[in-house]
């Protein structure tokens, strides 16, 4: 039987079927995993927005208010943060690789019984599930940040991937106008099952991150005895030895990672109730707060999103030359103001359609550089745990953002006041909030990673 060439690591190792630790990942490999993890976001951001896109229809399906509606996408999304808090544990115990068909599944069972749902009681408990798919951008983070290890012009390379963002929502803008007169609702959850079903099949040919093996095997070697030879793969693939204190939670709230980990987090939620407000709920607020038609406004979002699409690509490439931390900054402080602009400015379609699509530019495009520097500004030995305890705000930030529109309302807040102080405010205080992360020279991270590889 001829060797695969992925299993031959270094002159003196041993076969790395033997140590999974020491496979080397081709080029041929890096270019697969990026798609199928491409594909994965699209497919988990098609199911995520779908729901939100759809939202003014199930509504008057169901007799639904729109505060009973934004209610509803409440109660959801609290059902997304609980489901959402697991992921961590699975990046840990079950790996990359099988962590992310795990979520896809997740994905597709969100999908299709959205399909067969009676009322708001069911719709919330199936959409809970859609935690899972959210969550996929954290695996993405994670995984893709070790595959990568050797690239060049690795935060171009995530942008490409992350930019899946832009393109399920597209997506699901895109097929709701097509499917919607044809299969109605329900059925357009179904064709959003389909696609992640082919995700799934896809992602079985994934290899497993080398980096995750090392640190499976540093710890077995520790609970063997071998602390010695823990120590020296610990060193060599830059994991940690557990000692209790520095791993988990412990470690990303140490005295040096602290204030990082708490400013993080509190991007990720300020800018996920913009999120909720501008883009899950985007149909609702144009067509309440500008007076947009609910078909014109499924073509705004589409426009919106292929411009979201190439915010995405901007900031990646942006992001490899001023670094992802300023990046993340100015893009969520223009974000703010751009979405100030649009819903206290004239309600001209001209003039509502470009500031919306700025808006998206702005505060879709970020996420392409700030899930890439979670990867580089947490040590290693916390990556996996530093990026889910920031990442899980986010449907926390849905949430609270979600409700608070709910709540304003219900107070009787019009629409547009209610969009700017539960999402234009919000974002611009994100942008803030990234003064208080660390700072990280990511042209010498660069070079070190390559010199490690």
């Amino acid at each position: 039987m001829t060797e695969p060439t992925s299993s031959i690591s270094s002159p003196g190792r041993r076969d790395s079927a033997d140590e999974p630790w020491n496979r080397v990942i081709t080029k041929k490999q890096i270019g697969y995993a990026s798609l199928v993890c491409f594909i994965a976001w699209v497919a988990s951001v098609y199911d995520y927005t779908l729901f939100g896109t759809l939202l003014p229809v199930i509504a008057d399906d169901f007799g639904w208010s729109p505060a009973k509606a934004t209610a509803v996408n409440t109660w959801a999304t609290i059902g997304v943060f609980f489901v959402s808090l697991v992921v961590g544990t699975m990046l840990d115990h079950f790996g990359r690789k099988k962590t992310l068909i795990l979520l896809v599944i997740g994905g597709a069972v969100s999908s299709g019984l959205s399909g067969v749902a009676i009322g708001a009681a069911s719709l919330v408990i199936i959409r809970a599930f859609s935690g899972f798919a959210v969550s996929e951008e954290v695996v993405n983070a994670v995984y893709l940040n070790e595959i990568y290890k050797k690239a060049k012009g690795r935060g171009f390379m995530y942008s490409l991937v992350q930019s899946g963002w832009p393109v399920g929502a597209l997506c699901a803008a895109g097929m709701t106008s097509l499917l919607l007169p044809v299969v109605g609702w329900r059925g357009s959850f179904f064709v959003a099952a389909c696609v992640s079903i082919i995700v799934i099949v896809m992602a079985l040919k994934l290899p497993e991150s080398p980096v995750f093996a090392a640190m499976k095997e540093v710890e077995r070697r520790r609970k063997s005895g071998d602390a010695e030879g823990a120590a020296q793969l610990a060193a060599e693939h830059d994991v940690a030895v557990n000692t209790g204190n520095n791993l988990g939670l412990k470690g990303v709230l140490a005295p040096e990672l602290r204030r990082h980990t708490i400013s993080l987090s509190l991007v990720w939620l300020f800018s996920w109730m913009a999120i909720q407000v501008f883009a899950v709920l985007g149909t609702t607020v144009l067509v309440e707060a500008k007076g947009v038609s609910f078909e014109n406004s499924l073509y705004v979002l589409i426009l919106a999103n292929a411009v979201g699409f190439v915010g995405y690509l901007t900031h990646g490439w942006v992001g490899d030359r001023i670094g992802r931390r300023n990046t993340v900054l100015m893009g969520f402080l223009l974000g703010g103001v751009a979405s100030l602009l649009m819903l206290l400015g004239p309600a001209s379609d001209g003039f509502v359609y470009l500031m919306y699509a700025i808006t998206l530019f702005f505060l879709l495009g970020p996420f392409a550089a700030i899930l890439f520097y979670m990867g580089e500004s947490f040590p290693a030995h916390v990556r996996g745990t530093g990026a889910n305890v920031a990442h899980v705000m986010a449907p926390v930030g849905a949430i609270v953002g979600s409700g608070l529109v709910s709540l304003l309302l219900t107070l009787g807040v019009t629409m547009t006041w209610a969009a700017i102080l539960a999402g234009s405010l919000p974002l611009l205080l994100s942008g803030l909030l990234m003064f208080g992360t660390r700072h990280v020279d990511h042209r010498q991270h660069d070079a070190i990673e390559e010199a490690v590889a």
